[in-house]
């Protein structure tokens, strides 16, 4: 990367943010798998693997498929529980001076509670995003996600036992997501993370029977940037948090459509499968535009276009 001649600084939340570029959960694993391709120190901030008050084997194979113009999984959540991320995987991201947000996931309300608990007062923990709209695990996932009285009680769960900032995630599989953004708000979130993949499904003509063994997965990938770009855009007019955005998020000129459309930060997450090195390089394309443009500081275009009407 070039040096930084801009500021790039964002506050997501009270998450303190050198570079708006965050990696998305679920697509980094917990940093130490991208270290070959970057120093991830340089990256806004990692979001680690989904990760849940004790350890899920996930779905079974085959969980994850490429559509036209992203991909489905249907990972199911796997991962070794809270404390094996605390012993194992929190300690290298510190050591690397990594700005880490845990995502956390549970099947009640408590279990969540539970999990935040279990992160309070962990050294390089800076947010908490919470997994409240997973579309392909059987229990719990969506039915937080799409009901405003369950968001607001979960967030108002979570937030009742940490201290970190806290970050839900939101689903796309509603009919208002004003009204989710809204109510996650009154539960005290501190800050929005949005979009979630949609629900989606695939099929093989020759067994004709659907591919994931799940049945369904949640699509990612830039079939689903117009839809994140609208609602996006929905919130930041309505709902007075700062926003996370994504959705099919793989070059500069994408990531800076999110920011104009009202994001504070940018979330990277199926542009990682394809280029390990697409969140470096949209830092430093950022960089370069913002030069060009003669913008002094990042947060001058948050909110532009959805100002714009």
């Amino acid at each position: 990367m070039r040096e930084n001649k801009v500021d790039l600084s964002v506050n997501l939340g009270g998450v303190k943010l050198a570079n708006p570029v965050v990696v998305a959960s679920g697509t980094f694993g917990y940093g130490r798998e991208y270290e070959d391709y970057m120093n991830i120190a340089d990256l806004g901030a990692v979001i680690v693997k989904g990760t849940t008050l004790t350890a899920r084997p996930g779905n079974p194979a085959p969980r994850i498929v490429e559509t036209p113009a992203g991909m489905l999984n249907a990972i199911g959540l796997e991962n070794p529980g809270v404390d094996v991320f605390l012993e194992e995987h929190l300690p290298y991201l510190v050591d690397q001076n990594v700005t880490v947000i845990a995502n956390i996931a549970g099947n009640t309300v408590e279990e969540y509670a539970a999990i935040a608990a279990r992160l309070e007062g962990h050294k390089g923990v800076a947010g908490i995003e919470l997994n409240i709209s997973c579309p392909n695990v059987k229990q719990g996932g969506l039915q937080f996600g799409t009901e405003p009285q369950l968001v607001k009680d979960v967030v108002g769960a979570v937030k009742s036992k940490t201290s970190i900032p806290v970050i839900p995630k939101l689903s796309p599989n509603v009919t208002d997501i004003v009204a989710i953004a809204r109510a996650a708000w009154e539960g005290g979130a501190d800050a929005l993370s949005m979009i979630n993949t949609l629900m989606g499904m695939a099929i093989d003509i020759k067994t004709r029977k659907p591919v994931l063994a799940n049945i369904v997965g949640g699509l990612s990938g830039p079939a689903i940037k117009p839809v994140a770009l609208r609602m996006i855009c929905q919130v930041y007019r309505e709902v007075p948090l700062p926003i996370l955005g994504g959705g099919g998020i793989m070059s500069t000129t994408d990531a800076l459509e999110f920011i104009l459309a009202g994001a504070t930060a940018i979330s990277v997450g199926t542009a990682n499968f394809v280029n390990p090195r697409a969140a470096i390089e949209i830092i430093d394309g950022i960089q370069t535009y913002m030069h060009d443009y003669e913008i002094d500081n990042i947060n001058e275009l948050t909110g532009l276009a959805a100002k714009s009407y």
